[in-house]
């Protein structure tokens, strides 16, 4: 039987998204029978995939989870929830075992302990990895096969969530398509509990180190359903993001300044040490400040990795150097040119310590949500490791209210078409609606900010949803997501972490706290710009 002939019971939990969250949850949920949905094959349109660090967790002699937890709530610039932090950071060393249970061939030396890396404001090493930078498509490829092996989960590939459907005032499952058919009317898929872990949305402006289909469409969908989002305006902006003319850009992983690379300007000039006294390790929004005001006097920006690793990158950070090569640069005898990058959102659905959304009936994980962890800056490394503490506590959550369902039935007509994906990622992306949306949000609502831009924003943003030829359900969840975090970074007059206004410079007390927000509240804003 095809789903898209009737509606589709998925008998018990659907999960939407594929990256590691979502993953790690479905297996967490094993035997009770899950659905993931998947816009394309497992492992190729997840962040998760292109993680280059690897996973913090304190693991290391000496370090400690509240060490960790400290570390982060210093990045977090003032609003990390303490309670979480310490509840994250504790559960860290078992989910890492988790995932080396499960295959990740994690770094370790000849006593078998692992190889850490130290990141940007971390008091130590205490980054699990995978052959240097590749930890996040080693983490994913362990994680897929494990997931290809367990079958109470049936993955559905080449299929794309545009809307929550609720009933009787909670989530009932998701109403979906096949990837590129947008002209077909979406088709219910029900479930008892739904687990939106759907990713970011980095793709929502022009320069990001995102994979292309993370645009913002989990919060936006969310939003739409009614849900509280918290801190939609703190986006994280990557200070090294290579420069190749590549969208998305590939990244230059923050281990690399770990090891002792600097950032040069193309005078020579090493800038960083007037600006902070941990000058290239300092958190990331002052790095990409730094090298985004460098950018914009007229200069260019270089990570300078000869003289700490040499010969040494091709070999301990194989990704790097196969991008400076793919772009003709080789990074043992040249600088490799960088500029900062959307790269991850801290804020996003908000959640509670068991993932719960504030619509009964749905649970977010991952990059969706928004648990209070981040604060106003997430900590290098940590992403990863929310993602698999929400996925394991979700599941435990989700596990205590659902009776273990019988198995998934069998169905057919679900196939990844490789070429109708391609295309229609491509149509995406080259609809003028979404390259002015992008234009706008890295104009006006990108490393710095200030209220004119902000307010020209919110303008475009409404012109844009008025005035595109074609609406799709999609293109709402992107100007939804869009207008949230504009409207909260206009709301929020001050500076913090990755929201920087350069009308309001300064830290405030009387901004010490969340912002929540409703998308009826976000177009309240916007209507008086």
């Amino acid at each position: 039987m095809d789903i898209f002939d009737n509606v589709f019971n998925a008998e018990g939990v659907v999960i939407v998204g594929a990256g590691l969250a979502g993953l790690f949850c479905a297996l967490k949920l094993a035997p009770r029978p899950v659905t993931v949905l998947s816009p394309m094959p497992l492992g190729s349109g997840a962040s998760s995939a292109w993680a280059q660090g690897g996973v913090a967790a304190a693991v290391g002699q000496g370090d400690t989870p509240l060490a960790h937890a400290l570390d982060t709530e210093m990045a977090g610039a003032g609003i990390v929830d303490h309670g979480v932090a310490e509840s994250v950071t504790a559960e860290a060393a078992a989910r890492i075992d988790d995932l080396a249970d499960w295959g990740t061939p994690f770094d370790r030396d000849a006593l078998g302990q692992f190889v850490l890396s130290r990141e940007a404001a971390h008091s130590a090493h205490r980054v699990v990895r995978v052959s240097g930078d590749r930890a996040g498509h080693a983490i994913m490829q362990a994680i897929i096969a494990r997931v290809r092996q367990t079958p109470s989960i049936r993955v559905l590939e080449g299929i794309t969530a545009v809307d929550l459907a609720h009933a009787e005032g909670r989530i009932v499952g998701v109403f979906c398509r096949r990837l590129g058919d947008r002209y077909v009317e979406p088709v219910f898929i029900r479930a008892r509990a739904t687990v939106l872990a759907a990713g970011g949305l980095g793709g929502l402006y022009a320069t990001t180190t995102n994979p292309p289909s993370v645009r913002g469409h989990a919060m936006g969908m969310a939003a739409r359903a009614g849900a509280i989002i918290a801190d939609p305006e703190f986006v994280q902006f990557h200070p090294t993001a290579i420069l190749t003319g590549r969208d998305p850009a590939p990244l230059a992983t923050e281990a690399l300044r770990g090891e002792g690379a600097v950032l040069i300007n193309d005078s020579g000039e090493r800038f960083m040490q007037a600006i902070h006294p941990d000058a290239e390790l300092a958190p990331r929004d002052i790095v990409a400040r730094a090298n985004f005001r460098q950018i914009k006097s007229g200069r260019k920006v270089f990570l300078d990795t000869r003289e700490a690793l040499g010969e040494k990158i091709l070999t301990a950070y194989p990704t790097v150097a196969q991008y400076c090569h793919a772009a003709g640069i080789d990074p043992v005898t040249q600088p490799i040119p960088v500029t900062p990058a959307a790269h991850y959102h801290m804020g996003g659905v908000k959640v509670d310590e068991d993932g719960r959304s504030s619509l009964p009936g749905l649970w977010v994980c991952g990059e969706a949500s928004c648990t209070g962890l981040h604060g106003a800056n997430r900590l290098a490394s940590n992403s990863l490791l929310e993602a698999i503490v929400y996925g394991a506590r979700i599941a435990e959550d989700i596990s205590g209210l659902e009776p273990q369902r019988r198995p998934l039935p069998d169905f057919g007509g679900i196939a990844w078409d490789a070429e109708k994906g391609a295309r229609a990622e491509e149509v995406l992306r080259n609809l003028e609606a979404v390259k002015d949306l992008r234009a706008t949000m890295s104009a006006d609502v990108g490393v710095e900010r200030d209220a004119e831009g902000l307010k020209r924003a919110l303008r475009t943003l409404l012109e844009l949803e008025e005035t595109a030829l074609e609406v799709t359900r999609a293109y709402l969840n992107m100007i939804s997501s869009a207008t949230l975090v504009t409207a909260a970074a206009l709301k929020r007059t001050e500076s913090r972490g990755g929201h920087f206004r350069t009308d309001f410079p300064h830290t405030s007390a009387d901004w010490q706290t969340h912002t929540e927000m409703t998308l009826v509240e976000a177009r309240a804003i916007r209507a008086q710009a």
